[in-house]
């Protein structure tokens, strides 16, 4: 299940992100009538958990004054993937996650960080844009 996966990169680790995850499907079968129907479910449980979980980040850099974003894990990449990717500033990296490992379309992706479909696809070519010019600078080094 990539959810822990993906909010790890938002909270710092995958304990936290289990509880995130946990905190988001409880908000939703509370808040279930609040569903209007007109996207899909799961953008709308993506929605909360990332909610829950820039919730909980801003609460852990109060109290451990954090200035930059933990690193997203990239469990199945190899080494120089995982790094460019945890190189992506935060939002391209929580749109990577989100297209790439938690396979939403541009509009659940768009409907879940609440931005435009047209934001998801230039942020991606962005990213890709990121991406390919580390992985190019990786393999030119000895």
């Amino acid at each position: 299940m990539p959810w822990p996966n993906v909010l790890a990169g938002v909270v710092g680790s995958h304990d936290l992100a289990r509880e995130v995850v946990q905190e988001a499907f409880a908000r939703a079968l509370r808040e279930q009538r609040k569903f209007r129907g007109d996207g899909s479910l799961e953008a709308w449980v993506w929605r909360i958990a990332f909610n829950v979980a820039l919730r909980m980040r801003r609460d852990l850099r109060r109290v451990w004054e954090l200035d930059a974003m933990p690193p997203a894990p990239a469990a199945d990449s190899d080494p120089d993937v995982r790094a460019a990717v945890q190189a992506l500033p935060p939002r391209r990296r929580v749109v990577v996650f989100l297209r790439y490992f938690a396979d939403l379309s541009y509009a659940e992706i768009a409907e879940a960080v609440g931005v435009s479909e047209g934001t998801i696809e230039a942020t991606l070519a962005q990213a890709r844009t990121d991406l390919t010019g580390q992985l190019e600078l990786e393999e030119v080094r000895p």
